[in-house]
């Protein structure tokens, strides 16, 4: 796997990049600890308590009030006892006695008023001894308090710097063993990002791509300012205005010919069946082979007037567009009679439709070779001429894949068909087979799930990419098609660019026309190839990201939403869902196909599930060698740097 970190990223050639995901791999720590203080310590008394040294004193004093009386009436007693025997009152045999006594008594109670007084002291001692001892305990209770909010803010710390320095936008991509990419619904802006994203990945990593824009939105105007700020030179086609210079098909043998311009009659006629695209290949198999080989369209269609009987062939001859032999030869194709009105009719049906492939490859000169080809349709032409335009040049893209030979390197030249719903189902079928012959990629988008669609989304080895679906009934499909189970995480950062790019302006400009500048030599500087600086500078998407990119409050922020019609059909413009088949079973993913975003500094071009298994998984501890004196391990040599520039 890539090194996972965004300074080191390196686009991966074996890899389809269709968006990127939105994920937090650690989640938010939450405010820090608070730091204790004393007051959330329990408090207890450190100091014995005044009241409860009086009482114990007053107490002492009741109990030993009785032996202080006693004790002072035998002293009183004994100095009576004194005076009567100076006084000679007394025998001093009694007084003698009567001192004894008193003395005795009077020592025994002052002996247990001493006890009762070492016994207060005594607890008092140790009152003051637990006091000091529960002062002690809180003061270690709070260092310890406060020792474990050092160690709680310091893993809190940690988290919180896990947090902020950790990868948002992981690479949403699939392996090149998918041979073909279904887009269902969308916008025109929508698949501009898309294609954006897709096409400059791919040039950007060595690989060719041709665009065939039906959408006539010009969805890839941001994708050929890219490659001209890489250094490439794009060709542009803007049928019908290019078509005198589009040479496409000119190098096709006849009967590929044939079966080309067949298949362009056809996509008026939608109940045609496979017979009645034989017959019509057949008249114009016969025709070509009168014309001989190198025949354009107009000398196609001025055999087909003569065949329908169809205006006056003297013209034609005139205009150097038949011979006199060619037309003679046309008139004895087909027999008389019943059959040959049949022919008559069909000629005339196929002449009114390739009339306007007339100018087809009239002006036609040599241009260098490109890694970027984009055809494309005028707006301003009519819808049913950029249909017969857009089913030419697919169905000669096919036979051109058909006849050559595959490549080594799946995706190494890449189609993409934008609105592919208005082609028939059989050219799409053809043009699929074809480019999973060559190993060319492909990728089809559709505006609406018609049934012609629905039978194809997602067949053989193709990933499916639903984007904004507006119709219900589409929804519907789309969400019984990926499974209601799934919760999908979307940024609130996609919520906020999509609606600042809600259009796309302007027009296609020629680079084939007469007067037309190539892109590389018309005043664009070439770049030093630099995808993220070029996505920054040259596309409105980079624009419109860097302004979002200020508001810090959006930066982290998603919710949840769970695949259901409802959702599907309120989808930022950007978002794409992805899935497809793996080994482990179906994969769906929500990504955001902002090229932008790739500019972000927290973004990555692995995916997700790589980053996470790198991440949490701890590196194993290398044994240490006893022969070494040293216990350090060998980390080998630093990585290497990868940047971003382009090889040609």
């Amino acid at each position: 796997m890539a090194d996972v970190h965004p300074e080191h990223a390196q686009l991966q050639a074996d890899r389809i990049y269709l968006g990127w995901q939105y994920a937090m791999l650690y989640p938010e720590p939450g405010p820090p600890p608070k730091r204790p203080s004393p007051e959330d310590v329990p408090e207890e008394p450190a100091e014995v308590d005044p009241a409860w040294v009086r009482r114990e004193r007053l107490k002492e004093d009741l109990l030993n009030r009785p032996m202080k009386i006693v004790g002072v009436f035998m002293v009183v007693l004994a100095l009576v006892m004194v005076v009567l025997g100076v006084t000679e009152t007394m025998d001093w045999t009694f007084v003698t006695a009567g001192l004894v006594v008193t003395c005795g008594v009077a020592a025994i109670c002052w002996y247990a008023v001493h006890q009762g007084e070492r016994a207060l002291r005594s607890r008092i001692k140790e009152q003051e001894a637990r006091a000091d001892d529960r002062r002690r305990r809180r003061e270690r209770d709070l260092f310890d308090a406060q020792e474990r909010h050092a160690e709680r803010y310091r893993a809190w710390a940690a988290k919180k710097e896990q947090y902020d320095r950790q990868l948002t936008w992981y690479a949403v991509a699939v392996p090149d063993e998918i041979d073909r990419i279904d887009v269902a619904g969308g916008t025109l802006p929508g698949w501009s990002a898309l294609i954006t994203l897709l096409g400059a990945t791919r040039l950007y990593s060595g690989g060719h791509l041709t665009v065939l824009d039906l959408s006539e939105g010009a969805i890839a105007k941001d994708l050929i300012e890219l490659a001209r700020r890489g250094g490439d030179d794009p060709l542009v086609w803007v049928l019908p205005t290019d078509l005198p210079r589009l040479d496409l098909g000119a190098t096709l043998p006849p009967e590929a010919f044939a079966d080309v311009l067949a298949h362009v009659v056809s996509v008026s006629e939608e109940h045609r069946t496979t017979r009645d695209l034989s017959f019509d290949n057949a008249i114009l198999e016969r025709v070509l082979e009168v014309l001989g080989e190198n025949a354009t369209i107009n000398q196609v269609t001025a055999a087909l007037r003569a065949l329908a009987q169809v205006g006056d062939p003297r013209d034609d001859l005139r205009y150097g567009l038949l011979t006199a032999t060619q037309l003679e030869r046309i008139g004895t194709l087909f027999g008389r009679g019943v059959t040959d009105r049949v022919v008559i009719e069909r000629a005339w049906a196929l002449e009114s439709q390739l009339r306007k492939l007339e100018t087809l490859g009239s002006e036609a000169v040599r241009l260098p070779p490109a890694r970027l080809r984009v055809v494309s349709m005028d707006r301003q032409a009519g819808v049913f001429g950029n249909r017969v335009l857009g089913t030419y040049v697919a169905t000669a893209l096919t036979h051109i894949l058909r006849q050559s030979p595959a490549s080594e390197r799946p995706w190494y030249h890449t189609i993409i068909v934008a609105g592919a719903d208005k082609l028939r189902g059989d050219v799409l079928d053809r043009l699929m087979d074809a480019c999973e012959t060559s190993q060319t990629g492909l990728v089809l988008t559709y505006r609406s799930l018609t049934p012609t669609v629905r039978e194809r989304l997602g067949r053989g080895h193709a990933a499916v990419a639903f984007m904004r679906l507006g119709n219900a009934e589409d929804a519907r499909v789309a969400s019984e098609h990926m499974g209601t189970e799934h919760r999908l995480e979307l940024a609130q950062l996609t919520e906020s660019i999509s609606p600042t790019v809600d259009g796309l302006n302007g027009s296609y400009t020629s680079t084939v026309g007469d007067g037309a500048g190539r892109g590389g030599a018309g005043g664009h500087e070439k770049a030093e190839g630099d995808l993220k600086e070029s996505i920054t500078e040259s596309t409105e998407w980079g624009r419109s990201a860097r302004k979002a990119m200020g508001e810090e409050r959006v930066l982290h922020r998603s919710r949840e939403f769970l695949v259901e019609p409802h959702q599907l059909q309120q989808l930022p413009t950007t978002s794409v869902i992805v899935t497809h088949a793996t080994v482990e079973g179906r994969q769906v993913r929500l990504a955001d196909a902002n090229p932008a975003i790739l500019t972000f500094p927290k973004t990555t071009l692995g995916e997700f599930e790589e980053v996470r298994r790198v991440m949490l998984t701890p590196a194993p501890q290398p044994e240490p060698d006893p022969e070494e004196d040293s216990f350090a391990p060998n980390l080998g040599p630093p990585p290497e740097r990868l940047d971003w520039r382009k090889t040609h």
